[in-house]
This record gives C-alpha cells, structure tokens and sequence, in this order.
C-alpha cells in the first residue's frame, strides 16, 4: 500500500478508526447534558452548541438542561433587588420570582436560537435541528426548612418521561429550563443540577454528563479518570474539591446510585472537551461509573480478536512467538485479559505442567497506549494466584526481550534442563529464548 498521508492525516485517521467504536455505541442512547449559565455567557459556547449538533447527528438521543445563575443575578441586580442563598439555593420570593422568570427565558431562547442556526460555512451548515421544550417538570415548593421560608425555590416533583421519550423518539432535542410548574399553577425556581439529575434517573439515561469548570485531582495533583460509586462517596466525604465540584460530584454519584450507568464531569473551558470525553479512549474529565470500566477477568472466545490486535505487532517484531488464530481459540479458556470499557488493553496465559508442579507463563503483552501503570504486574499477580490454587510450585517463563523485567519481579534465569520434559523437546532453539523461573512457595 502506498503510503500519500502526512503526519497530520495519519493523527485524523488514527483518532477516526479509535472513535469508531464509541459512534456505534452511543447511537440511540440517551444523554443528559447539564450546563450552567457560565457555559452560556462563556467563549467557548458558540463551539459547545456546535458540539451538541454533531451529538445530534450522531445518533444521540440529547436532554439537555440549563441553568442560569449568572443571569438571574444580573436581572436581579437590574431591577434593583438583591439576592439572598441558604445552603447554595436561593431564596426565591415574590419580588424576585420575575427576574428570574425572565432570565431563564432569555436563556432558553438563546439556546434555542443558536441551535438553530445553519449558515454556510460554519459546522451548523444543514443540521436542522429540532429543539423543543415545555412543562415537563413538575415541581412542588421546598418549603421552610431551619427556620427559612425558601418561598418559590422548588424541588423537582415529577418529570414527564413520555413526553420526553416521545420526543426524542422524533428525533428532536429536548431542552429542560430549571423552572418547574405545579400542580396548582405555580411557578418554581428550580435548582438546575437537580432537574438534570432527577431527569436522567426517571428517564433511565445511558449517561448524565456535568459540564463544570475545573477537574477532579488527586493529592498528586493527576486528573482522577474514573470512580466507581464506593469511591466517589469516599471522595465527598473527604470535602476536598470546590463547591462546584462537590455539587457535580455529589449529583453525578446519585444518579448512579439510582440507575444511571454512567456519569461524566467535564470541563467546558477545554475547547472541545465533550467529544474528547465521549468519543476517545482515555477522555479528558472524570467518570464515575455504576459498572466496572476496567477489569481484570478470563478471556472467553470473543476475546480473540482483541487478543490478536494486541500480540500481533509483537509478534512481528519477534518479541513474541507466532500463534495462529485457531491456537488462540483452543486456548482461550487459559488467557486473563483487562478490558478497558469494551476494548482488550493486556493479555496474559498460563499453561500448567502438573507432573512437574511447574506452570508456564506466556504471552503476556499490554497495548502500548496502557503500558507503564501497573497493568503487566496485575496480570502476573493474577497467574500467580491462578498457579499457586493448582499447587504449583513454580511459574517458568521463555523471553527474548523483557528479561530484566521479570528478574525485578523474582524470577532467576535458568537453563533448559530445568523446563518440563515436554516443554524441553519443544525448545525453539533458532528464537534462543532466555528461560526464567520464579519459586511460588
């Protein structure tokens, strides 16, 4: 094949096929995508709302649900009022319910306007969105709690997922303001973090995603990528992160408690952040997750062609002997691999000897993307388990280039005299493996 691509090409090209995976998987599920109203007044919208478009045209089903903080404080402000807050919620009474009223309108309509823009040129070119929005959010007051009368602040009462699923049956874009209605004919300011949480639980929503304005670090100060729901909870406990943070966090740890299978924080003010997240490998925010997002288990036959991309390139460079597919899938049953939400990262085998108490360690192998964390010594970690509850007294090994890697990990070299007989009458003696061998007791 004639290679004609620059370097640049060849990024687009890599990223493109990594993506594929996640385009197949995420068409036809149900997002909801929560935004503050920094995100609306922020620099980087105009490419958010772009964003939102591809989603859209991707197959995502898309709730999206607004907040608008900074504006109500600015008409608050206008008209000459001010703004009172318990325990982050504002205190909505009469005087200033239409300030409030009238900056999430405002909000919703430059919301819908941008989405439904399509000029020449510019990446909303013929997306013809349908954005629609309406009462489904029911809503009752929060009443006076401690002593404080929070007016017409509400709490999220019911969400009308019918309409909604009706909705994004047709294809449309649902948008969710945080105002609630009662019952009654009330109108309720609602708190805009909670309408997309309640809304992602009632609609059983295939991801709740944050979009916030810092990252979750850990004391090393690296990016935290994933949670499990233990974990999270560990974290708030610890109140370690900004309000807004600890909000988000607190907000994305229930929805999976209550039956969301995946919740995201992004930052908006990476450029680019919510494709980033949702369509590579590693993303860029943090996910915390109902189910495990990386695992290590025994590999079952539809492993194999994940198992062949990995060992394969090694293969070819001799680093690893040749196995065929059909090998591979009589011995399926003898491989641990980690998988990494959906995709094969690391693979290892063991093949017992048990005349000789001895178990053979082979092919052992960690895409180059996921090397260096750990995952290789996980891997020997689980075969020595494996070895040691089949009384096997020793782990043996043929190398050719990772001698010193396993000699930091207890093996001694050793000569051939003391494989397996049957191991010894296979001996390759053209590769000259370096043979190595580990006591397990």
């Amino acid at each position: 094949m004639n290679k004609i691509t620059d370097n640049n090409q060849q990024q687009f090209i890599d990223w493109f096929r990594q993506s594929s995976p996640y385009i197949h998987s995420h068409r036809k599920r149900t997002f909801v995508i929560f935004f503050g109203g920094d995100v609306v007044q922020g620099e980087n919208f105009a490419h958010f709302i772009n964003d939102i478009s591809l989603l859209n045209s991707l197959g995502v089903r898309l709730v999206l649900v607004h907040g608008a903080r900074q504006q109500i404080e600015k008409q608050v402000s206008d008209l000459g009022l001010s703004s009172s807050y318990v325990e982050n919620l504002r205190i909505t009474d009469s005087s200033t319910l239409p300030a409030v009223e009238q900056a999430v309108g405002q909000v919703r309509v430059n919301i819908e306007a941008r989405l439904s823009m399509g000029l020449i040129n510019t990446p909303m070119s013929g997306a013809s969105l349908r954005v629609v929005s309406g009462n489904y959010v029911t809503a009752r007051p929060y009443g006076v709690r401690n002593g404080v009368d929070y007016c017409h602040t509400g709490e999220v009462r019911k969400v009308d997922t019918n309409a909604i699923r009706s909705q994004l049956e047709l294809g449309n874009i649902t948008l969710l303001s945080p105002i609630g209605y009662s019952p009654s004919g009330e109108v309720f300011n609602l708190h805009a973090e909670e309408v997309a949480t309640e809304a992602a639980i009632a609609l059983k929503a295939d991801k709740l995603i944050m979009m916030t304005s810092g990252f979750l670090h850990d004391k090393q100060n690296e990016l935290i990528t994933q949670l499990d729901i233990n974990q999270a909870k560990e974290l708030l406990l610890k109140d370690c992160f900004n309000t807004e943070l600890q909000s988000h966090l607190n907000n994305a740890t229930q929805a999976c408690e209550r039956g969301v299978k995946r919740a995201h924080l992004i930052n908006h003010l990476v450029d680019g952040s919510l494709l980033i997240e949702l369509y590579s490998r590693d993303g860029c925010g943090t996910l915390v997750s109902a189910e495990q997002y990386e695992g290590l288990r025994t590999a079952n036959i539809d492993d194999v062609g994940g198992i062949l991309e990995i060992i394969k390139p090694m293969e070819d460079k001799g680093i690893l002997a040749q196995r065929t597919r059909e090998q591979l899938e009589l011995d399926i049953s003898r491989f641990s691999v980690i998988e990494r939400d959906g995709m094969i990262i690391a693979c290892a085998s063991m093949y017992p000897y048990a005349e000789e108490s001895m178990a053979e360690v082979a092919c052992l192998a960690v895409h180059p993307d996921y090397r260096n964390a750990g995952r290789g010594d996980m891997l020997l970690q689980q075969l020595e388990t494996q070895a040691r509850k089949q009384n096997m007294q020793q782990l043996f090994l043929l190398t050719t280039h990772t001698a010193h890697w396993f000699i930091e990990r207890g093996f001694i070299e050793q000569n051939i005299d003391n494989l397996p007989v049957s191991k010894k009458c296979l001996y390759n003696l053209q590769r000259n493996s370096k043979i190595f061998i580990k006591n397990l007791y």
